[in-house]
């Protein structure tokens, strides 16, 4: 079995590098048709064992990737505190605080709204940020009831601000050392909650939400990272003040060095938007042709471009056959063989910069081994080799050492020469000059 190792990606001994812009092409599919004979290659880096199988489950599979849209079951599911279990007979939200009009909604309620789609790629902004997670994203389609027509039903008054969003989640944070019982809240300003976007959802993939990923009733937030779309509503409350909690304030903060005039500043926001991002999710092989398949996602995008090596930018084909507004967009690229690497400058994409370091060259033609790589603006690095090449630098090295020891012989022997080259003229000097003086 050949491996690869991930997250951007080498097949053959040639650095894929991914880079991404922002809109939309043309409309056939290229991605997912697997030919007869084809063979994946898993990658060598597979995530380590997931510490906490209760607290994260469900992740994407890379390899396995071969629709647009995720399965439910196949869905990534994260909860902080407890799951909760839900009776939908009982079940009720509240929407309060800062309203007019108080309201308290039964999921019959809820469903009896006008109904919207969204089909949104959720992506947990902690996605590879460890090593054993690197499967916190899925691209689902999303039904609900859009949220800012219930806010605007209850009323918000004019000092509102901020919309908190309560999950039935709940667990004892210490602070300060003292244990306080929370349930998971996130929030967002009231101009950003009243995004006609935003739904109420209670079905997704065209069924109801799973008890994993929410049930009966979630936030969804298409373009914000997984965090704030909150899970296991409870209630809705409007607020005149910044909501700071555990996940607004303390945990899911991005933490940025900024220079003021040649001085240093730490700054600390929370996680909110998600970033435009793009990976490999696997490679095929058949006989000697390669494919790369990929997603990128976060913005609009335009296209995708690919390096091999030092070779210049090659696009990517985008499957346009399906896609939408805040879902990914699939990606492939196929090559037959090896490719000589030509040098050639590093290129930077004026939208997402891409890079790679050729450490080996194996007989003159197969490069980069361990290429490394900023795939996101957080500066995230990615290796990758396949191991096949592993073989290939062992033998290398091997090689190399065997003749250095060569080298190193031929080299003692032109010493050796050279020591005589020149000792020979001084030495027949002394014997010339030991003769002419017994002579005298």
């Amino acid at each position: 079995m050949h491996s690869l190792q991930r997250r951007e990606l080498l097949v053959q001994g040639s650095a894929a590098l991914v880079a991404i812009a922002a809109l939309h092409a043309s409309r056939r599919a290229y991605a997912f048709p697997a030919q007869a004979g084809e063979e994946t290659i898993p990658w060598l880096d597979q995530p380590t064992e997931n510490p906490d199988p209760v607290g994260i489950q469900s992740q994407l599979v890379w390899e396995d990737l071969d629709s647009w849209i995720t399965p439910n079951d196949k869905f990534f599911s994260i909860s902080h505190f407890n799951r909760p279990t839900i009776d939908e007979k009982t079940w009720s939200m509240e929407i309060g605080g800062l309203v007019k009009k108080p309201l308290k909604l039964t999921l019959a309620d809820i469903r009896a709204r006008p109904r919207q789609e969204v089909v949104f790629t959720v992506e947990c902004s902690g996605n590879h940020g460890f090593p054993f997670f690197t499967g916190g994203i899925g691209n689902a389609r999303w039904a609900g009831t859009p949220l800012a027509p219930i806010l605007e039903e209850a009323g918000v008054l004019e000092k509102g601000i901020e919309v908190v969003f309560f999950g039935t989640d709940e667990s004892e944070i210490p602070i300060r050392d003292v244990k306080m019982k929370q349930n998971f809240a996130r929030s967002m300003s009231l101009a950003d909650a009243m995004n006609p976007n935003n739904l109420l959802c209670y079905e997704m993939n065209g069924v109801a939400l799973p008890a994993a990923n929410g049930f009966p009733l979630r936030l969804i937030a298409p373009g914000w990272y997984g965090i704030a779309n909150v899970k296991w509503l409870k209630r809705i409350e409007v607020r005149d003040t910044r909501f700071m909690s555990l996940l607004m304030a303390r945990d899911y903060v991005t933490i940025r060095e900024e220079d003021h005039n040649g001085e240093t500043v730490w700054t600390e926001n929370s996680v909110g938007r998600a970033l435009l991002k793009s990976a490999p999710a696997k490679v095929t092989r058949k006989g000697s042709d390669y494919s790369i398949i990929g997603a990128a996602w976060g913005a609009p995008i335009d296209r995708v471009e690919v390096q091999i090596d030092q070779e210049p930018w090659a696009p990517a084909t985008i499957d346009h056959s399906e896609e939408a507004e805040h879902a990914w967009e699939i990606w492939s690229l196929t090559w037959a063989g090896f490719r000589r690497a030509r040098a050639g400058p590093r290129r930077d994409h004026p939208a997402h910069r891409a890079r790679s370091r050729r450490l080996f060259a194996i007989d003159g033609d197969l490069r980069a081994l361990f290429p490394e790589r900023d795939m996101t603006k957080q500066g995230a690095k990615v290796m990758a080799a396949p191991a096949e090449f592993l073989e290939l630098q062992t033998a290398f090295l091997q090689k190399q050492i065997e003749k250095s020891a060569e080298q190193a012989k031929a080299l003692q022997a032109l010493m050796l020469k050279a020591t005589e080259d020149v000792s020979k003229p001084i030495k027949d000097a002394f014997e010339k000059a030991l003769k002419e003086r017994k002579a005298a």
